[in-house]
């Protein structure tokens, strides 16, 4: 048998180190993500989603100035050609907003003024425009699929006060808005995870930027990556139609094997701090707004899979009733997590086209040896 030399690299290519970034730095043994080396908690406390974005595409904190000009154009490309307010008016009402928002964006690059450019200055354009699309897209798309009007953006908003707009029809309470805008921070980037990395493999063959965010989407539509948050509502929804114990019914799913989503991840070894923040939120909206049952139950149960497990609750834990409670459906879920992380997916797109290389990964070949004899059909 020919010598072949194998690498033996673990299933889910875990802890394997593909590619050199200055984007995201996260630390999971010390609960530790950082946006161009900034804390999360920073600025999930002190900072907003358009200040955010920023910081991901240029690389440092804008000035007063550069942040205002930012959500001039942000809010200046909140429109969509009349082609896609078709497409969405199209599409069935029974199908998932995830293949909806996937299709669009898809379908985004017809009317780009910048589609046949790939140089930097496009990307970002690309960029800003997509951020201000992609919250248009999913909230039109709810409103039609519901038989309601279109809503117009207000360009005095910022971008998580004009999606909940756009979403419910009316302008969002402070605590709602700042609700959203945290959750936005908290959810705009995580390194190289499934759909980041399915953006950088499809923008490393030179493919352009609607092409790359396509394959994030369809990637994001996976329950083992973006649909966790809808799957922990169901939960809670569940419980609350049953008239039931949150502990007695997570203890009846522990006891049929099945796993609890929202717990656990493969990166943070201590608790996601993306979690320690989306917790008090989701506690703040449900007691403000007087749904205090959904942080209740998720306060138990929460506690009693730790104790019982020793697993902490991840991002998508507390998520799902801070959507629930501001008024998001619960198939929307996954497509808010899109509006955040186009921020971060655009970022490493322009990245991978900066100082690009084809990704072009080996596969540890643990087939029949080689070399297998070809056996004619008539001796098979």
């Amino acid at each position: 048998m020919s010598s072949v030399t194998t690498t033996h690299s673990p299933k889910g290519l875990e802890g394997i180190v593909a590619t050199t970034s200055k984007i995201c730095y996260i630390d999971g043994n010390r609960g530790v993500l950082a946006y161009r080396g900034i804390d999360i908690h920073e600025l999930a406390e002190r900072s907003n989603f358009e200040e955010t974005c920023f910081l991901l595409w240029f690389g440092s904190l804008p000035t007063r100035k550069e942040l205002s000009d930012l959500r001039e154009r942000l809010a200046a490309e909140r429109q969509l050609d009349e082609g896609v307010l078709t497409l969405l008016r199209n599409a069935p009402r029974s199908a998932l907003p995830m293949d909806v928002l996937r299709t669009s964006v898809s379908a985004l690059s017809f009317y780009d003024r910048d589609d046949k450019k790939n140089d930097h200055n496009a990307n970002l354009g690309k960029a800003i425009r997509l951020t201000s699309q992609i919250a248009m897209i999913v909230a039109a798309y709810d409103r039609i699929r519901k038989g309601q009007p279109v809503v117009k953006p207000d360009p005095s908003l910022s971008h998580a006060a004009n999606f909940l707009l756009l979403l419910n029809g009316t302008r969002p309470s402070p605590t709602a808005e700042r609700a959203l805008d945290i959750a936005l921070i908290l959810h705009a980037d995580h390194e190289l995870n499934a759909s980041t990395f399915a953006a950088r493999v499809t923008a490393a063959t030179l493919s352009d930027m609607h092409s790359a965010i396509t394959s994030a989407i369809g990637t994001l539509k996976g329950p083992l990556h973006g649909g966790a948050n809808e799957a922990v509502f169901r939960i809670l929804a569940s419980i609350d139609a049953q008239g039931g114990d949150p502990v007695v019914y997570i203890t009846e799913m522990l006891a049929q094997k099945k796993k609890i989503p929202g717990f656990g991840h493969r990166v943070y070894h201590t608790e996601d701090p993306r979690a320690t923040h989306l917790r008090v939120m989701s506690r703040d909206l449900s007691y403000s707004s007087g749904q205090a049952k959904w942080y209740d139950m998720s306060e138990k149960i929460e506690q009693f899979v730790k104790a019982q497990k020793k697993l902490n609750a991840n991002v998508d834990f507390y998520s799902a009733s801070t959507y629930h409670t501001l008024g998001i459906d619960e198939d929307l879920f996954t497509p808010v997590f899109a509006v955040s992380r186009i921020s971060g997916w655009t970022a490493h797109v322009i990245e991978q086209l900066d100082d690009n290389r084809l990704i072009r990964p080996r596969a540890d070949y643990i087939g029949p040896e080689y070399p297998a004899r070809y056996v004619p059909i008539e001796n098979r």
